[in-house]
C-alpha cells in the first residue's frame, strides 16, 4: 500500500465472527478505525455483543457462494476464521469445498487481501502422516494462497487466552489432577501464544503489501513441553506442584476420552487437539515481523499469558469462549413455535406459580440459572445426566457460563446454549446434550392481570422416531421432581432476594 492508502480505513469481512477468535477480533478492527462486515449463518447470536450496533452482520454461510459473493460486496480484507474442527467424517471435504469458494468469490469482488488463521504444522514430517485436522487447516491454507488473491496464512499452534479451548484444557486438567498419568504427548515440545497477539498480528496483516502472498508461524517467545504448560499453570494459578507421570499406551482416542471425561471439552474436539499434540510444532521463521512489527512488550511469554488469561477468569471478563460457537452435532432445527412444527409431536411440561416477589428480582434468578449457581432442583439428577451425556461423547455439564451474571444469545450454559433471550421477560434454551430428538427449556418472568408476579417455566420436547417417544415416558414420572422443583425453587429463591416490604407505621389517633 502507498502512504495514501495506508491512512484510509479498511472494510473488513470476518467470517467466525460467532466464534472465540472472530468474536475478539471484530471489536480490534473498529477500535484501528476499519469498518466491519460479519458472515453468520446465526446473526441473531451476534445480537448482545457490546460491538453489534457498530458493524454490519448479514446472514449466510461460507459454503453458499451467493451468500458469499453478497458479503463481499466493496471489501478491502476478508478474514477466515473458520474450520470444521470436531464435525466428523466428511469434514475434510467440507473445508476445501469452502476455502476454494471463499478464493474464487474473493477474486471475482476484488478483494485485496484474504488472511486466514491456521495451525502451525511440524518441521519435517510428510502431510500424509498430520492429524486429519492439521492436514485439512495445511489444504486449505495453500487453497487460498493459489486463488489469486494475495493471501496472508497465520499458523499458530496453542493459543493461550481466557475461555480459548486450549487453555480450558489445559486449566481443567491441572486443577482437577493433583497426579495425572497422562499420555506421552505431554513430552512434546509446543510454542504457545497469546490470544492478544494473535488479534495484533491479524490486524497488522490487513494493511500488508499487495505482493506478499506467503504463510507465517506464529508464536510467543517460549518453546515448552504440555507438561511444562501444565506446571506452569500450576504454579500461576498457586497450586501444589502436579505429579505428572507419561505413559505410553493412551492413543489419541484414549486420550480424548480421558480429557472428555475431565474437562469441559467433549470427545469431539479433544481428539482432534490430543492428535495434533503428537507433533512438535515450534516457529521456524518470525518473518512476520517485517510486516507486523513487535511493539514493546511483545510478543507475550507463556507465563505472562496464563496470568492474564487467570485475571479474565477471575474477573468474569471473558468476552467469548471456545464453546460460543456450535457443537459439532448440536441440533439447527426450527424454533418450537415457527410454522414448521405444525403437525409434528411436540412434548410439553408446563409449570406456573405465583412469585413474592417483584419481577426484576425473579428475572435475576432466571439470568443467573446454570454454571455455579446450580438448576435449583435434584442436583444428583443434574450431575447424573451430565455424567451420562460425557460418557456418550456428549458436552456434559462442566461448560459452565461465560458470565457468572449475564447470558446473551449463542452462550453456551453447561450441556444448554442461549436461542433467546428477551431481557426482563424470557430466557430459551437449546439443549445440546445427546437425546433422540430436540428439546427446549422455557423461563419466563410474567405478571398477571393484578400486577403480581409469576413464574411461568415449560420443558418442550420433539422425538425423533420411537426411541424419541419412548425416552420422554421413560422420564416423565420424574418431572415432578426435576421441573417441578425447579420451578418452586426458582420462585423460592426470587423471594429470598427480594428486599424487604416496609410497613409504614400509623401515627396514634388523638
Amino acid at each position: 500500500m502507498n502512504g495514501d492508502e495506508a491512512q484510509q480505513p479498511l472494510r473488513c469481512l470476518v467470517t467466525g465472527a460467532t466464534g472465540y477468535i472472530g468474536g475478539r477480533l471484530v471489536p480490534e478492527l473498529l477500535a484501528a478505525g476499519h469498518r466491519v462486515r460479519c458472515l453468520a449463518r446465526s446473526p441473531e447470536k451476534l445480537r448482545d455483543h457490546r460491538w453489534a450496533g457498530d458493524a454490519e452482520v448479514v446472514r449466510g454461510d461460507v459454503t453458499d457462494a451467493e451468500s458469499v459473493a453478497e458479503a463481499m460486496r466493496d471489501v478491502d480484507v476478508a478474514y477466515y476464521l473458520v474450520h470444521a474442527l470436531g464435525t466428523g467424517t466428511g469434514f475434510e471435504e467440507t473445508d476445501r469445498r469452502a476455502a476454494r469458494i471463499f478464493g474464487e468469490v474473493a477474486r471475482a469482488a476484488g478483494v485485496r487481501r484474504i488472511i486466514y488463521l491456521g495451525g502451525l504444522t511440524p518441521s519435517g514430517v510428510p502431510e500424509r502422516d498430520l492429524s486429519p485436522h492439521l492436514r485439512s487447516r495445511a489444504e486449505v491454507g495453500r487453497i487460498l494462497l493459489d486463488s489469486g488473491v494475495p493471501t496472508t496464512v497465520l499458523r499458530a499452534a496453542v493459543i493461550i487466552g481466557s475461555g480459548s479451548v486450549s487453555f480450558e484444557m489445559l486449566r481443567y486438567l491441572t486443577e482437577r489432577l493433583p497426579v495425572m498419568i497422562t499420555p506421552s504427548w505431554v513430552r512434546t515440545r509446543i510454542q504457545p501464544i497469546a490470544v492478544r497477539d494473535v488479534l495484533r498480528l491479524l490486524v497488522g496483516s490487513a494493511r500488508m503489501p499487495r505482493e506478499v502472498n506467503r504463510a507465517f508461524d506464529i508464536g510467543g517467545p517460549d518453546v515448552v513441553t504440555y507438561r511444562d504448560m501444565m506446571v506452569g499453570y500450576a504454579a500461576a494459578a498457586g497450586l501444589p506442584r502436579r505429579v505428572i507421570v507419561p505413559v505410553p499406551v493412551l492413543t489419541p482416542g484414549l486420550s480424548s476420552l480421558w480429557v472428555g471425561l475431565v474437562t469441559p471439552v467433549p470427545a469431539s474436539l479433544a481428539r482432534p487437539l490430543a492428535e495434533s499434540l503428537r507433533h512438535e510444532v515450534v516457529c521456524h521463521e518470525h518473518d512476520l515481523a517485517r510486516y507486523v512489527p513487535d511493539p514493546p512488550g511483545h510478543p507475550i511469554g507463556y507465563d505472562q499469558a496464563v496470568r492474564l488469561a487467570l485475571q479474565r477468569v477471575r474477573d468474569a471478563r471473558v468476552t467469548t469462549r471456545w464453546s460460543s460457537a456450535s457443537v459439532p452435532g448440536a441440533p439447527s432445527d426450527p424454533l418450537p413455535t415457527d410454522p414448521d412444527w405444525a403437525g409434528g409431536s411436540l412434548y410439553t411440561d408446563h409449570r406456573e406459580l405465583p412469585v413474592d416477589a417483584p419481577r426484576e428480582v425473579l428475572w435475576r434468578v432466571i439470568e443467573g440459572i446454570g454454571g455455579d449457581n446450580g438448576w435449583y432442583s435434584f442436583p444428583l439428577a443434574w450431575a447424573l445426566r451430565g455424567w451420562l451425556d460425557r460418557l456418550v461423547g456428549g458436552v456434559g455439564l462442566r461448560r459452565g457460563r461465560r458470565d457468572a451474571e449475564r447470558l446473551r444469545v449463542g452462550d453456551s450454559l453447561d450441556f444448554w446454549r442461549v436461542e433467546e433471550i428477551q431481557p426482563g421477560r424470557l430466557l430459551r434454551l437449546r439443549a445440546e446434550m445427546r437425546l433422540p430428538g430436540l428439546a427446549w427449556l422455557e423461563m419466563y418472568a410474567a405478571a398477571d392481570d393484578d400486577g403480581r408476579t409469576r413464574y411461568r417455566q415449560r420443558a418442550l420436547f420433539h422425538p425423533h422416531g420411537l426411541l424419541g417417544h419412548a425416552y420422554w415416558w421413560s422420564i416423565s414420572p420424574f418431572h415432578a421432581v426435576v421441573f417441578g422443583g425447579m420451578a418452586r425453587n426458582i420462585a423460592q429463591a426470587a423471594a429470598r432476594a427480594a428486599p424487604p416490604t416496609r410497613v409504614r407505621e400509623r401515627a396514634p389517633s388523638r
